[in-house]
């Protein structure tokens, strides 16, 4: 019995991991290559930052959205900085000359809130949303518009991408993005993606006037809209060369919190699937279930092999073979997990160097990963889970005072008001 249940805990590992993008892979062959040619007339974009006490990168952020290769007379900044009580609306406010606007008040209600109360300011036809702690690619605005001359697309996400230079967590959290990177660029080939990167996605506004569910309010502000667009029959599609530049977490404690954050979202989104999930697409269901929904019980699946496995071997099977995990296999087995959770944790202890110090932090931070989805598990199932987050600091940049000096400049020079670059 031990032996089966073990099985059953690595193929899911291996599905969720391996197996799900494979036959993702697969299925996505079978279509062609999505082509999206740009529209004729570019679309009014608002590019609707959220912000909340955000006065250490918020000016880069604006000067970054101002310099951007997107008509200016086409292109509204809006800053959504509801609840700082720090000097954030008043950095946005010294942006006013510039055409940037400001949606704030001081009560806090969460993100997604906040989302939706800046949007009765906001006059594009497109809406994108954006953080303030990551940068854009020049033409970042134009590849995210160009897919929605195709009215079937609902939305669109670009590519985050982690700066180089932050260490093997760093290195670690980079090669997940081109993980998930490769997973979207299938999905959309296969019809749709099943979720959106938060700070740097554009939904039609149409569709930001049905009003989300109540429910939406607990989850993260991705999740929730993609869930909302693919609700109403609408694709949600890749654009790789729509690009976020941003910082890792400061430390991998605060890479934990949030990813806690939003695997408690995740179990919300579950619990109210019947309302979410879009039924009446049995193939997008799928590729939810399998991207979205298992993740979350990879950790729980590590947990049974490993206790199926000690199993096996106080109490081995006289004969089954590696099935049913008779000796020897119970050994191996057990022996293997060993080496990966000693790998983790030496990994763990410090972001060694190097080739092989970055092959060593990847088990640290599959395990670190896991273990964040256990704490969101048990917020999800106290009811500690709220619409309200703690900023994660993000680590600082050695150069962040030149590079700032570099946008501003570039601002300047394109607007025509550098007369002596």
């Amino acid at each position: 019995m031990s032996g089966r249940f073990f099985w059953f805990c690595v193929t899911l590992i291996g599905y969720v991991y391996a197996g799900y993008p494979a036959l993702l892979t697969v299925l996505a062959r079978l279509r062609p290559q999505p082509l999206f040619a740009p529209p004729a007339d570019l679309p009014i974009v608002t590019l609707l930052i959220a912000a909340y006490n955000e006065q250490n990168v918020i000016a880069a952020k604006l000067n970054n959205s101002l310099a951007l290769d997107y008509p200016r007379d086409r292109l509204q900044i809006l800053v959504a900085a509801d609840g700082s009580d720090d000097a954030t609306p008043d950095i946005v406010a010294d942006f006013a000359d510039c055409g940037v606007e400001l949606s704030y008040r001081p009560e806090r209600a969460g993100k997604l809130a906040a989302i939706t109360r800046a949007l009765a300011q906001a006059r594009g036809e497109i809406i994108v949303l954006s953080d303030a702690n990551n940068l854009y690619d020049a033409g970042a605005l134009r590849a995210l518009v160009a897919p929605f001359a195709d009215p079937s697309v609902g939305a669109t996400t670009g590519a985050k991408v982690i700066a180089n230079g932050d260490g093997a967590l760093g290195d670690s959290e980079g090669l997940y993005w081109k993980y998930e990177s490769y997973i979207k660029r299938q999905e959309t080939r296969l019809g749709s993606c099943t979720g959106a990167v938060g700070e740097i996605m554009a939904v039609r506004r149409g569709l930001l006037d049905q009003p989300l569910l109540p429910e939406a309010r607990l989850m993260a502000d991705d999740l929730a809209l993609a869930m909302h667009v693919l609700k109403q029959g609408y694709r949600v599609v890749y654009t790789p060369n729509a690009r976020s530049i941003e910082r890792v977490s400061a430390s991998a404690q605060d890479e934990q919190e949030r990813r806690a954050r939003i695997v408690a979202q995740r179990f919300v989104l579950m619990r109210h699937s019947h309302k979410m999930l879009p039924l009446s697409n049995p193939l997008l269901v799928w590729q939810i279930v399998s991207h979205k929904y298992l993740r979350p019980f990879v950790p729980l699946a590590m947990i049974g092999a490993l206790l199926a496995n000690l199993a096996a071997v106080i109490r081995p099977a006289a004969q089954g073979g590696m099935l049913r995990l008779a000796s020897p296999f119970n050994w191996v087995m057990l022996a293997l997990q060993a080496v990966f959770y000693a790998l983790a944790w030496m990994g763990g202890r410090n972001e060694c160097r190097g080739i092989w110090g970055k092959a060593l932090y990847i088990p640290a931070f599959l395990v670190n990963g896991n273990r964040a989805a256990l704490v969101g598990l048990y917020r999800f199932l106290t009811g500690r889970h709220t619409s309200l987050w703690n900023r994660v600091q993000r680590r600082e940049r050695e150069s962040s005072a030149s590079d700032q000096r570099r946008v501003n400049l570039s601002y300047r020079v394109l607007s025509g008001k550098e007369n002596n670059p």
